[in-house]
């Protein structure tokens, strides 16, 4: 019975635990709200749209790991996987940015379930090409990688 259980409880943990891992990375400076929030900003605060943000984490990325000719083929798999699901994203929230303000609690609640459903459907179309990626990678680059997915920063993150 203990067997069976591992052999199930394992695998989801799995994979609730990269999700976790790869959404510090993906989305640690996104606002999880940023199209949905019915609360005004101010003026002088630019709202951020997925696909903004991922071009600026694509950028950052590849400023940090100095991606190799050999690896070029890799890189843009997951760059096109992020910034398919950059557009998804921003379809999903734009649809509903407005029907936001008038939303019940429940209504609310079903909403984020479903960004939080399409989040969970994109880190698994976006771990395959990571894991090549990633596969190809130096040991530097690697160390690279894991601290920027560790911290959501390239380089070390003083501890307050």
């Amino acid at each position: 019975m203990n067997q069976k259980a591992y052999q199930f409880a394992f695998p989801a943990t799995l994979v609730v635990v990269m999700v976790a891992f790869l959404s510090i990375f993906f989305f640690a400076n996104a606002d999880n709200s940023f199209a949905a929030s019915g609360k005004k900003k101010s003026s002088a605060v630019a709202r951020t749209t997925a696909v903004e943000h991922t071009e600026a984490q694509i950028k950052e990325l590849q400023d940090a790991l100095k991606i190799t000719p050999a690896q070029e083929v890799l890189w843009i798999n997951l760059t096109q996987v992020m910034r398919e699901n950059a557009k998804e994203m921003d379809a999903l929230t734009k649809d509903r940015a407005e029907a936001t303000k008038t939303m019940n609690a429940v209504e609310h609640l079903k909403f984020h379930s479903q960004i939080t459903e399409a989040r969970l459907n994109q880190m698994k179309k976006l771990i395959p090409p990571f894991e090549s990626f990633y596969a190809s990678m130096t040991d530097e680059q690697k160390k690279s990688t894991d601290t920027i997915v560790r911290t959501g920063r390239h380089g070390k993150q003083k501890r307050k």
